[in-house]
């Protein structure tokens, strides 16, 4: 069948990306990822004993600086706080013990009433299958008939042979057998102590080591690393191990009140237990709940005890953690969750013990590591997207209520002059950058211009001041504002704007077209000349925006003059748009003369803005690159003396 009759040659050509190969770097990237997962995985038995000595080391450091104060050589040092380490593993070890053989000891005394609870859940549940055969029609006295009661044939079965053999065992396989459980476990020990014992007395030479094989170019970044990840994993595991002591110790008291056997062993337990995310504080309340379940004849101890692990939990995890951790540990909480998954996976239930510190170091080498910054992103806890991108993104997503949204929370430490210079300009040029690219549609672009002017209008209710100008500062440094980064700071952000409470503009001023805010060449410059009209207006400027169409060689002789004191053009973006500049200046110069004209490109980085020869070329004209100074000026022209308006 012809292409024509299918329609392929009469489609029109909607500007598709052919798809695109993986790229080789990407492929390498992806191999290498493999590699290291399968590599983790083979090398668990060596891998788990290392990285458990490494956090052992942050745990012991402490100690180790504290001794090394009372004049004791570093290694001795280390080998006595190692040992102290092992003193109070052993020390908990035969807590347990003892605890366990008491409570196993008591175990008859609990067993007649656990047989008279279990003989009341049976004649309950008995009562109710009852009630419920007689509701359905039959009883459990008269069974439904089977095929052998119908056919009175009961089918023949053959014996079963039973043959039992006896394997006579030596006593050194007997030994080997009783031990090879208990050898493992102590091999682990031994060389989780030996290199703890060295990464403690070898701390210097194995950060100058690191500093010299990842970042000996440089020095600052590196150390800042390595400084970053010990300040954030010790602060760490000092706070975990105060908080799930102190949960310990909660739970330990509450159960010798509330009268359950061995509380010790509950609380050792469950201190011991919440170290394993999410599941160990659940797991910690389920035998004492159990115990409390068969041990009392009543269900009032058990409903106590399960309310007491309940009550423990949320105090802990909702003020307890946010309030001692604060923002140290840096995680987003949803890839806690999915690490914990790939680590208890790849390493058993150590991987899901270890699953929060090693998700803690990926995320500070992210920080400092520019080939690593993904996982900053993938598993800190910063916004993934700057409130630039997140104001254009949800532009191109059709959500102009978000950008709503972020802007008033913005708003709460901000000016709206300010919100426009740091968030919403830079947006508007990412956009005119991807339209000048055609990589926005004109119908598209047509709904994020709607968009952006009910945003706009929606804005129009907030005042143009500072709400708290103590969190600024006025000699020209940057500030960090209500989630927007350092880096994206202007100096549009700093500076308060002048004549806040100063004399208002005169009568001509406020009058309908004193301002003229005249819009550039570019798709989104009649926006940029529209916010420049609102934030004059809040000012009292009686100030109207101007279409570029309006002012072109064959329409600029249709705007009155009368009445126009001062003319603002206003450029997204300067780049291929400077002899269009130029000819728009002497136009407007012709139309209005004598009456100054403001050239805004709204950053204040521009080059252009640095350039004599360009300014020179555009002649008498004022050059602004922020909002905040747009305003400033117009201010100033209007309460200069003898500076009026047109008649």
């Amino acid at each position: 069948m012809p292409n024509d009759l299918l329609g392929l040659n009469s489609r029109p050509n909607m500007n598709i990306p052919a798809a695109e190969t993986p790229r080789p770097g990407a492929l390498l990237s992806l191999a290498t990822g493999v590699v290291i997962v399968a590599a983790l995985y083979l090398a668990r038995e060596i891998l788990i004993p290392i990285t458990l000595s490494i956090f052992l080391s942050f745990f012991l450091a402490p100690l180790v600086r504290l001794l090394q104060r009372a004049r004791l050589p570093k290694v001795v040092a280390a080998i006595a706080s190692v040992v102290a380490a092992l003193a109070v593993v052993l020390l908990i070890g035969m807590l347990i013990g003892s605890q366990l053989a008491t409570l196993v000891g008591n175990l008859p005394q609990y067993q007649a009433t656990a047989l008279q609870k279990y003989e009341t859940i049976r004649g309950t549940v008995t009562d109710a299958v009852h009630g419920l055969t007689r509701h359905l029609g039959t009883t459990p006295g008269h069974p439904l008939p089977t095929a052998e009661s119908l056919t009175g044939v009961r089918p023949a079965r053959e014996p079963m042979p039973v043959v039992i053999e006896s394997t006579p065992t030596t006593y050194l396989e007997a030994g080997r057998e009783f031990l090879a459980p208990i050898l493992s476990p102590l091999g682990t020990l031994a060389i989780v102590l030996v290199v703890t014992i060295f990464i403690l007395t070898q701390q210097e030479d194995l950060r100058d080591r690191l500093i010299r094989l990842f970042g000996s170019n440089d020095l600052h970044r590196t150390t800042l690393a390595i400084d970053d990840a010990v300040h954030r994993l010790t602060r760490y595991f000092m706070t975990q191990a105060a908080i799930n002591g102190s949960f310990g110790l909660f739970i330990g008291f509450g159960l010798f009140f509330i009268g359950l056997p061995s509380p010790v062993l509950w609380g050792v337990l469950a201190a011991l237990l919440r170290f394993v995310p999410y599941i160990g504080a659940v797991s910690s309340a389920f035998f004492p709940v159990a115990l409390a379940a068969v041990v009392y004849p009543g269900w009032s101890v058990m409903l106590w005890t399960a309310s007491l692990f309940v009550v423990a939990e949320l105090v802990t995890s909702q003020v307890l953690e946010p309030l001692l951790y604060g923002s140290s540990a840096g995680l987003s909480p949803t890839a806690v969750v999915l690490v914990a998954i790939f680590w208890s996976w790849i390493w058993g239930p150590i991987g899901l013990i270890l699953s929060t510190p090693l998700t803690l170091c990926l995320v500070v080498l992210g920080r400092h590591v520019r080939h690593l910054e993904f996982f900053d992103v993938l598993l800190g806890d910063r916004p993934a997207l700057t409130p630039t991108e997140t104001f254009y993104q949800r532009l191109l997503a059709g959500d102009p209520d978000e950008v709503v949204q972020q802007a008033e929370s913005l708003l709460h430490a901000r000016s709206l002059s300010a919100y426009y210079d740091d968030v919403a300009f830079p947006a508007l040029q990412l956009l005119a950058r991807d339209v000048s690219r055609r990589a926005i549609l004109p119908a598209q672009l047509a709904k994020i211009r709607d968009d952006i002017d009910s945003v706009i209008e929606d804005l129009d209710m907030h005042d143009d001041v500072t709400p708290d100008t103590s969190k600024a500062r006025t000699h020209g440094s940057a500030v960090e504002v209500s989630g927007v980064p350092r880096g994206d700071a202007r100096p549009s952000a700093i500076f308060e704007i002048t004549n806040d409470h100063g004399e208002p503009v005169g009568p001509a001023w406020q009058a309908e077209g004193s301002v003229l805010c005249v819009a550039g060449r570019g798709p989104l410059d009649d926006t940029a000349a529209e916010i420049l009209r609102q934030l004059l207006r809040k000012r009292g400027f009686g100030a109207r925006a101007v279409p570029h169409q309006e002012v072109s060689r064959a329409s600029i002789d249709r705007i009155d003059p009368a009445g126009v004191g001062l003319i603002c053009i206003t450029y997204l973006e300067i780049a291929d748009n400077p002899p269009h500049m130029r000819y728009l200046i002497r136009r407007a110069r012709q139309r209005f003369p004598d009456r100054p004209i403001l050239v805004g490109f709204w950053s204040p980085d521009d080059p252009f803005l640095r350039d004599p020869s360009a300014k020179e070329m555009a002649g008498s004209a004022i050059f602004v690159g922020s909002l905040r100074d747009a305003v400033n000026e117009c201010l100033a022209i209007a309460h200069k003396p003898g500076q009026g308006v047109a008649a």
